[in-house]
């Protein structure tokens, strides 16, 4: 009895230990995807009045775990009993992701027209104010449902072969560091300038430290945002490239060995990001000539 008990325990044990490396390596391939997630909520969270940023920090984070528990069940599912189905959403979260960085460095540089932004200010009433937020959260949660199936599948692709109860423990861990971590962050970033405020209101001095300081969190605000945003772009192009250098065996040894590796994903990402780009206009014009004649 007392041997039956303690090998349970050390498979327990084996079990833990298998999660903890796994997810390590889980972590590390989901962290890139991760800076752009942060970069989207973080704007996607700014613009309220101050005492509304994180009511609706919450409303958004609890519509992120929302499509964790939708997602999780049908991702183990297609991983237990369609496994081939995990291969092809991966690749096809690969084509989106290189497509997304695609399009941020063509809205960058190539002038085009943008959707008018409402800003949420004091002259609207009280209920048209609610009826923003409310549009504002529905839109992150809807963006925060495409960037948990990414995470969620290339988190799932490093463990594929693995126990369907490894697969399930760490995937599920990483959904939750990813929500935890992603939207604590979020929160910090979206508040910044509020304590950067409340820092210089603090004495009468109009160039004491602590005025200094809060002018450097309030100016830093916008910078760390369009950082995030360069730096998730970048993200885009080395996580989608990776998932083509090991998914498709055709890039395998396409490229010289002498270019490193990083290198290698960088430039699949990037390559296909824009024809996928050039493609998805081109439909796009298709369909609005089409639209003309009819």
């Amino acid at each position: 009895m007392a041997s039956g008990i303690f090998a349970l325990l050390d498979d327990i044990a084996t079990l833990m230990d298998d999660v903890s490396v796994m997810s390590k390596v889980a972590a590390k391939k989901t962290a890139g995807i991760l800076g752009d997630d942060l970069a989207v909520n973080a704007e996607k969270a700014s613009g309220f009045v101050s005492d509304r940023e994180l009511p609706v920090l919450w409303a958004i984070t609890k519509g992120s775990l929302l499509n964790k528990v939708i997602i999780l069940p049908v991702a183990f599912l297609l991983s237990a009993f369609l496994p081939i189905a995990v291969t092809i959403i991966l690749i096809l979260g690969g084509l989106y992701l290189a497509y997304e960085g695609a399009e941020k460095i063509y809205e960058y540089f190539v002038p085009h027209h943008h959707e008018s932004k409402v800003d949420l200010d004091e002259k609207l009433s009280k209920e048209e104010i609610l009826k923003r937020e409310k549009e504002k959260v529905r839109s992150a949660i809807v963006t925060d449902f495409i960037l948990s199936v990414e995470i969620i599948i290339i988190a799932l692709g490093t463990v594929e072969g693995s126990p369907i109860s490894t697969q399930i423990m760490v995937v599920t861990i990483i959904a939750l560091l990813a929500t935890v971590g992603v939207y604590g962050i979020v929160a910090l970033i979206v508040r910044m300038d509020e304590f950067g405020y409340k820092l210089i209101d603090h004495n009468d001095e109009t160039d004491s430290f602590s005025d200094k300081v809060g002018r450097t969190l309030v100016n830093a605000l916008p910078v760390v945002i369009k950082a995030l945003g360069f730096i998730g772009t970048i993200a885009l192009f080395l996580v989608s490239g990776g998932i083509f250098a090991h998914k498709i065996d055709l890039f395998h040894h396409l490229l010289p060995e002498a270019i490193p590796g990083f290198l290698q994903e960088f430039l699949y990402g990037i390559v296909i990001g824009f024809v996928t780009l050039i493609l998805v206009m081109g439909v796009k014009k298709l369909f609005k000539i089409g639209n003309k004649e009819h």
